[in-house]
């Protein structure tokens, strides 16, 4: 059987077994890559060669499985090389053969490490690995992600007390499948730390047409309580679009609950062991204290006095006399009658000069 003949890198045809060229299908002035042989099996050697790359560039060579739909994670990366290109943007290297983790159909990646993003293709074919169909696309459209997602939304007086922390993810998608995308479906995933994200499938509404782009919004929730650094992820067909860091604050209303519940809880406790303990235990009878004694009239005699500036009345503690009038003679006790002063003795006055 003859296989009709292929094109080299100037164009003209060549025999089976020359080097394989696989270009861009964009502009010429693209990266191209060249592989010595188009098959080979596990274990054996290929050499890549590539022109019009970026001058004094890094480039690392992969040989990828499913023609890389999934990413690198399709690729044999431990057997991976790296190589820099020269001067004029050349380069030459040899390459191990391995079998990537993925069917067959395969093809060498060839992309830049630093710089500008730049890759390119070419067909090749691991001899005994298997080979399968490349998977279909359940929506009919390939999205990916236009621009940097951001998250929209605030805390409120709740979140402040431990609600879940809720915002939307928006994020200008465009398809750059042949067919529309119709009612995609993502998926949405928090971490936090350096735990695994936790994933969950949301289905976006509405169509994106092949070739445009549209703006899509999904809800974001954390659980109760949540906060610190967390990180929002979409993916989509088994590839991540965006990541996004989400910095969520604590929530202080909780915590200060706690502190109250442990200042108010004891004292309330305390206060009801106090008013137990005042029911509890016998009363105690106070001590008779004496009665003062009161004057013939039964009143107390009061005196009236100042304290701190103001005026007050204060009882009279002496002995009152007793009842049934004053003694009158017992006023003077030292006045007898028999040595009484005499009346007209004592108060006769002297007769002034002249008088009768």
């Amino acid at each position: 059987m003859t296989l009709p003949p292929t094109a080299n890198a100037t164009g003209h045809p060549s025999a089976v077994g020359a080097p394989t060229v696989a270009r861009a299908p964009a502009a010429d002035d693209r990266p191209s890559v060249r592989l010595s042989d188009k098959e080979a099996g596990k274990g054996g050697t290929i050499t890549v060669t590539g022109s019009g790359w970026r001058p004094k560039a890094l480039l690392t060579l992969l040989i990828c499985g499913q023609n890389m739909i999934g990413g690198t994670n399709a690729c044999a990366n431990g057997d991976g090389r790296a190589v820099p290109t020269d001067s004029h943007g050349t380069f030459r290297r040899s390459l191990p053969v391995a079998e990537p983790p993925e069917p067959c159909p395969c093809v060498v990646h060839v992309a830049t490490v630093t710089g500008a993003a730049a890759d390119a293709d070419a067909a090749f074919a691991v001899a005994g690995h298997p080979v399968a169909p490349l998977p279909e696309e359940r929506s009919g459209g390939r999205l990916t992600a236009l621009a940097p997602p951001r998250l929209t939304g605030s805390s409120g007086l709740l979140n402040w007390f431990g609600a879940p922390p809720r915002r939307t993810l928006t994020v200008t998608v465009g398809n750059l499948g042949p067919t529309a995308a119709r009612n995609p479906v993502f998926q949405v995933g928090t971490s936090h730390g350096v735990f695994a994200p936790e994933w969950e499938e949301q289905q976006w509404r509405g169509t994106v047409p092949a070739g445009r782009k549209a703006e899509i919004t999904l809800p974001v929730e954390l659980a109760a309580g949540a906060h610190g650094d967390y990180l929002v992820s979409l993916k989509y067909g088994g590839k991540i679009l965006a990541e996004q860091p989400w910095g969520v604050g604590r929530p202080w209303g909780v915590t200060l609950f706690w502190v109250l519940l442990c200042l108010v809880v004891p004292t309330a406790v305390f206060r009801i062991g106090m008013a137990v303990v005042e029911r509890v235990r016998p009363a105690r009878t106070a001590p008779a204290r004496p009665r003062a004694a009161a004057h013939g009239d039964g009143k107390f005699p009061i005196r009236r006095g100042t304290k701190y500036g103001r005026k007050y009345r204060r009882k009279d503690h002496r002995t009152p006399a007793p009842r049934g009038g004053p003694d009158r003679s017992a006023a003077l006790p030292w006045f007898a009658p028999d040595t009484a002063p005499s009346t007209t003795t004592s108060t006769e006055r002297p007769t002034s000069k002249g008088s009768a």
